[in-house]
């Protein structure tokens, strides 16, 4: 914490610093008023990107862990799990059951089961829950 205390202290140390180096300047009548509009707005641009890839930096995502332990107390099965996977991908039950070679009945069976057990009552809601319970990435 002292450290970007002291960081930010010596910034704007500098930025003081050149500020009235620049108004001495100016009074001074060195250069004209337009290279002070330039070099005021050079560092008002680059102190924005600065500040925008700072609030836009993401920290690396850890890798997925899978919540066995709640599979497992739901009573998901290995064919339920596959579903709900297929329907976090947002697939169609006739879809789901041409990539799973279930029939689509089995597939609407396996989905009643899963709300059944997350105690949901639509898709978005059992994928939402199935991510807060760690099921899903």
């Amino acid at each position: 914490m002292t450290r970007t205390v002291l960081g930010w202290a010596a910034f704007l140390a500098l930025a003081a610093f050149a500020l009235q180096w620049l108004e001495y300047q100016h009074q001074a009548r060195m250069f004209p008023g337009e290279i002070y509009i330039a070099l005021v707005g050079t560092a008002f641009a680059a102190g924005g990107v600065w500040v925008g890839w700072r609030l836009s930096a993401r920290p690396a995502q850890e890798p997925f862990i899978h919540n066995r332990a709640a599979q497992q107390s739901l009573g998901l099965t290995g064919q339920e799990m596959k579903v709900l996977e297929h329907l976090a991908s947002g697939q169609s039950n006739k879809e789901m059951a041409r990539t799973l070679g279930l029939s689509p009945n089995t597939i609407k069976t396996h989905i009643a089961n899963l709300y059944a057990k997350l105690e949901v009552g639509r898709r978005t809601q059992a994928i939402s829950k199935a991510r807060d319970l760690r099921l899903l990435p």
